[in-house]
């Protein structure tokens, strides 16, 4: 079935998902489960142009875990998904900054990515949420700390700014990154969340 852009104006002011927000902001878990739901197909789609040059997997989790946490400063602007719409932002950005990271293919900064497509539902899995919350809680400071300040960067911020922010040495605030991310898979593998 083909869809005019008529109708699929009409269809994403029936998907905004920015109706989860308000309960996103204050910290609703089930929200952004049912928000994550319906987004992580767009957010999946939109990496696809870099996935002969970066690990996807690793870019899409990193940027549900920013977006979980700056999700309480998001503002609506008027138009339909601007959570989502941030969501792909941040995953263009991670992908790109990646990309310049490991000079692992070219980079086209002037594309700025298109709206996202009406989110189609699917099944939410309220859980992990909360199982990321709870090993988020068990990080050592530092590194807590250092994945905390990248991912409210939403990757506005060069990792040097940030590790200065912090006290910390660029080469130590990166391995402080590592340790968390290895922390966190090890954390979420033990509660039975398959991390690729």
């Amino acid at each position: 079935m083909t869809l005019s852009s008529g109708s699929i104006s009409q269809n994403r002011s029936l998907m905004d998902l920015d109706v989860e927000l308000p309960a996103i902001a204050l910290g609703d878990a089930d929200a952004f489960a049912r928000w994550l739901a319906r987004a992580e197909r767009p957010l999946r789609q939109s990496l696809r142009r870099f996935a002969a040059a970066v690990d996807t997997e690793a870019v899409m989790q990193e940027t549900l875990l920013r977006v979980w946490v700056v999700a309480r400063r998001c503002r609506p602007d008027g138009r339909p998904n601007s959570l989502l719409r941030l969501g792909l932002r941040i995953a263009r950005n991670l992908a790109i900054g990646e990309i310049r990271r490991t000079r692992s293919g070219p980079i086209d900064d002037d594309i700025d990515p298109p709206d996202p497509p009406a989110p189609e539902p699917t099944l939410p899995d309220p859980a992990l949420r909360k199982r990321i919350e709870e090993c988020l809680e068990k990080l050592p400071r530092k590194p807590a700390a250092a994945l905390a300040a990248r991912i409210e960067s939403a990757g506005a911020e060069p990792d040097r700014l940030l590790a200065d922010r912090l006290g910390m040495r660029p080469n130590t605030f990166l391995q402080n990154i590592t340790r968390a991310r290895r922390l966190l898979t090890g954390c979420l593998q033990r509660l039975g969340i398959e991390i690729a």
